[in-house]
């Protein structure tokens, strides 16, 4: 009886039937799950806070805004070139004082240093002597002219007369424009044309332009090559540059004309200034620019070489999504998040990408869209109630 049941088909039927609820039973544990289960997964993980503890939550709703860019960067002072000079030694000579030292404040036409030079000596000596000539060659060309007028001397001698007259006056301006170049005492020269006698004259270095000392590069003794030495750096310390690295990202928010900010770090005190340049060339180190930004130094405050920040105000305008900086949290990776209001009431925690720091908000370039609503205060207890 069994073998003929067998032999129908029966029992494989019922096998069949046997495997088909075991199939289907297996399905349920497949390692995909259902969307319905993801989502309800998702809402699981964000966070549901009581009315009460609602209160102590601020929310923010997102919106496009209008925003200009700061660029923020490092900065070293330097003289503003154009209110600084090298004070060249205009004679050959040894050092024999020196009047100022580094730090010292000077008019234009102060004294910096007296030397002992043959140069100075030869060209009060030069100016005395075509002095003497020139005055002499006048004195004798009018008295060929008036002679000429009574046929006294010839038409030729008075022309030839005043000639060498002409020319020793063009000799003698020559060698007073020397004794200017040089710097001589304008005492001294009017001394020497009123034919006074001139006690024994020292060169003297003096200040091109109103000033400080800011770099003393000679001392007693050393010899100098008109021309050529460098003695002094006399530079006006009223108003100074700060040569701040740009990066080849930022560039593109900077232009000439652009308000910025010098940070000292010293007393709070900050400096408002103006980008004035911008370099064509890249530091082949830091593979940076440089942006020059002219400030007014009151009190002499900058001194060359200090370290500074730098906070570069674009003018240029901007839209983008921009959200309170308080709203802005970390993860255990440091990478920034927020926590954004769900429909059905709870908090779901989403990393953003950070753009520019506009003053005390963020430029938001993803992770967020218009409308949404986000925690800008209370996001740490958010947190703190997540992690339980």
């Amino acid at each position: 009886m069994k073998s003929e049941s067998i032999r129908r088909g029966r029992f494989p039927r019922a096998l069949a039937a046997t495997c088909l609820t075991v199939a289907t039973l297996c399905s349920g544990c497949s390692s995909k799950p259902d969307e319905s289960v993801q989502a309800a997964a998702v809402t699981a993980s964000n966070v549901t806070l009581t009315a009460a503890q609602r209160q102590h939550i601020h929310l923010y709703t997102v919106a496009p805004s209008m925003f200009s860019e700061t660029v923020e960067t490092t900065g070293t002072v330097d003289f503003d070139n154009d209110q600084a000079t090298s004070v060249l030694a205009p004679f050959s000579g040894p050092v024999s004082r020196l009047l100022v030292s580094p730090g010292d404040k000077v008019k234009k036409g102060d004294p910096l240093a007296v030397v002992e030079s043959a140069d100075f000596a030869a060209a009060t000596s030069a100016y005395s002597k075509a002095l003497a000539t020139a005055s002499n060659a006048r004195r004798l060309a009018d008295a060929d002219k008036d002679l000429a007028t009574h046929d006294g001397v010839s038409q030729r001698e008075q022309q030839q007369a005043q000639t060498d007259a002409i020319n020793a006056e063009a000799d003698r301006d020559a060698a007073l424009q020397a004794l200017v170049s040089l710097n001589v005492d304008p005492k001294t020269i009017k001394d020497i044309q009123a034919g006074r006698p001139v006690s024994r004259v020292e060169g003297t270095i003096r200040s091109p332009i109103t000033g400080t000392v800011v770099e003393k590069l000679i001392t007693p003794g050393q010899l100098l090559q008109a021309g050529t030495t460098p003695c002094f750096t006399v530079a006006d310390l009223s108003r100074v540059w700060v040569m701040a690295q740009v990066s080849g990202s930022e560039l593109a928010s900077v232009s000439v004309g652009d308000p910025a900010d010098v940070v000292t770090g010293i007393a709070s005190k900050n400096i408002s200034g103006t980008v004035t340049n911008i370099s064509a060339l890249v530091n082949p180190d830091t593979r940076a620019m440089v942006a020059r930004v002219v400030v007014d130094n009151p009190g002499d405050f900058l001194k060359k070489q200090m370290y500074v920040r730098v906070r570069i105000h674009s003018r240029q305008r901007n839209s983008g999504l921009l959200v309170p900086v308080s709203a802005i949290l970390r993860d255990d990776e440091n990478l920034p998040f927020i926590y954004a209001s769900q429909r059905d009431g709870s908090f779901a925690r989403r990393h953003v990408t950070l753009g520019y720091r506009v003053g005390d908000r963020y430029e938001i370039a993803d992770g967020l869209k218009a409308g949404d609503r986000i925690v800008v205060d209370g996001g740490i207890f958010v947190q703190f109630m997540q992690s339980q």
